[in-house]
């Protein structure tokens, strides 16, 4: 359970703006910079949403990782993504390519501003009796 989880808002993305509406060409990149980086995909899914004319509005999707999940959610129509980077540490230390993934997303994205957060997650107390 531990690990660590990145999370970005990107502001006024400068990437090419149909890559914000294309499901496929995200999908595909948001696998390959996982395999990139040393992280094994286990399943995946990205859907395409339309506005209420019909037209594209942006994607959201998810990498489910053996280490845990890539998540992303653009929006087009102000020019920004959500991200969502989560890996455990159980079997050993991830964070490395955690923050490797994160940066190669961000600078894949170009935005101009960024929210950005990293928390540490389920740190076991050792003194704390772990219940049957």
């Amino acid at each position: 359970m531990n690990g660590l989880h990145l999370i970005a808002d990107l502001h006024d993305c400068r990437c090419r703006p149909d890559f914000l509406l294309d499901a496929p060409a995200l999908e595909a990149f948001c696998v390959a910079a996982c395999t990139r980086h040393g992280l094994t995909v286990v399943g995946r899914l990205f859907h395409a949403f339309q506005d209420a004319s019909g037209q594209p509005a942006g994607v959201t999707g998810t990498v489910v990782l053996a280490e845990s999940h890539l998540a992303v959610h653009t929006w087009p129509e102000i020019a920004s993504v959500t991200l969502d980077i989560y890996v455990c540490n159980f079997s050993g230390d991830h964070s490395q390519q955690a923050h490797a993934l994160f940066n190669d997303m961000i600078d894949r994205f170009r935005p101009t501003r960024i929210e950005q957060t990293a928390v540490q997650r389920g740190q076991l107390d050792p003194d704390k009796e772990i219940l049957p």
